[in-house]
């Protein structure tokens, strides 16, 4: 799959402000929606710009498939008889209902707020070992190496039962899964041997399933699922359980450092955690647009033509950016009543781990500001490098000193 010069209009980010989406989001909200982008595999796809119509759009499963989520963040060329392999048992997000609802239904219980508040004492302990690592260490130090993959990364280990020691290669196949350059053909490669480890994992925790999810879905529902389906929930959950939250730990720390009166405010107010967060993932919107839909009918929407086998992408960063959701959009303001983002998407495939995510941002952030009040970049803004072919949004490193 060959590359067009730019990738498609939900990826770009802005020109004048690396934290935000491209500038001409703002007119096609006004003057046009619904519009048409190119996909790196040439095939063109919609996109819904505005917040209304993405809600609309992601609630309507019976109008828009998530089928080819099951060929990765972007779909190859269509085969010659339109249809695409079925996905990874298992994988539900690339599932529709009901499907989707049987496989999902089976974690959604133990990613609640009240069930994941029980990993809260893990979690600080994560992040205070980092913290101590980080301070022995000395500056300068690399956010993202040194805190903001190990965190996440650490926790879903941790839920699942999968050994720690093995994060590296998830996090390689985890970048390469959301990576848009990486070819099909590498991504089949590293998914597969993923795959492999997690059915065997799965095989072997049978005779000894343990307190963990993946001890929990054999015990309840050991008989109702093949081990190839525990290793595709398993891989969806724990590639995308830390990939998102580490890039916005990184990037949400970057855009406090442009912002040091909020950054004291985060710091000195711990009451202020729970809304802080919130603004940050509305402003960032990491997720660029979940996965490409595939329309299953005929739909219009603000008065274009959809037709049943386009490709429509919801654009997660504009919509969170519309001034119908939010007064003064562009500014940056942890001081916010919280609105309902479009973050961690909306309906059946609302992020199923958000509440997870949200308490590892509420326990960084505050963490990591009290314990190096004077942090600061150690180099000039003008040198971090940013994610920009990625189906999510951040920083590749961030060298920090205090």
């Amino acid at each position: 799959m060959s590359l067009t010069p730019e990738m498609p209009l939900p990826v770009r980010r802005g020109r004048h402000c690396p934290f935000s989406p491209a500038e001409e989001f703002r007119a096609l909200r006004s003057s046009e929606p619904v519009c048409r982008t190119t996909l790196p595999s040439g095939e063109p796809s919609w996109v819904i710009t505005r917040y209304a119509d993405v809600r609309r759009v992601l609630g309507d499963t019976g109008s828009f498939s998530n089928a080819a989520a099951g060929q990765g963040p972007m779909p190859p060329p269509r085969p010659a008889n339109g249809e695409f392999p079925p996905p990874q048992p298992g994988f539900f997000v690339a599932y529709d209902p009901p499907e989707h609802t049987r496989l999902r239904r089976m974690v959604s219980g133990e990613f609640t707020m009240r069930r994941i508040s029980r990993l809260r004492p893990y979690i600080e302990s994560i992040v205070a070992e980092r913290l101590d690592a980080m301070e022995a260490a000395g500056p300068p130090a690399d956010l993202v190496q040194a805190f903001a993959l190990p965190i996440p990364s650490s926790v879903i280990c941790e839920l699942l039962g999968v050994p720690y020691a093995d994060r590296a290669d998830f996090h390689r196949v985890g970048a390469t899964l959301f990576d848009l350059t990486t070819p099909p053909d590498r991504q089949a490669g590293n998914f597969e041997r993923m795959r492999r480890y997690m059915i065997d994992l799965a095989a072997r925790r049978r005779a000894d399933p343990g307190d963990d999810l993946l001890g929990m879905l054999l015990r309840e529902h050991g008989a109702d699922l093949s081990d190839e389906e525990l290793a595709g929930i398993c891989n969806l959950l724990l590639v995308a359980g830390h990939e998102t939250t580490a890039k916005m730990i990184a990037l949400g720390t970057m855009l406090l450092l442009e912002h040091p009166d909020q950054l004291a405010a985060m710091r000195d107010d711990p009451d202020l955690a729970d809304r802080a967060t919130e603004e940050l993932l509305r402003y960032l919107s990491v997720v660029h647009y979940g996965f490409v839909l595939t329309a299953t009918r005929d739909v219009t929407i603000q008065g274009r033509h959809i037709r049943a086998g386009d490709y429509v992408m919801c654009a997660f960063p504009s919509a969170n950016r519309d001034e119908d959701l939010i007064s003064d959009p562009e500014r940056f303001d942890i001081t916010r009543d919280p609105v309902q983002h479009l973050a961690f998407g909306y309906g059946a495939h609302h992020c199923v781990g958000a509440s997870l995510a949200r308490l590892e941002l509420r326990v960084c952030y505050p963490a990591l500001l009290n314990r190096f009040p004077n942090l600061q970049l150690a180099v000039p803004r003008d040198d971090i490098r940013f994610d920009t072919h990625s189906a999510t949004y951040g920083v590749r490193s961030l060298p920090i000193t205090w």
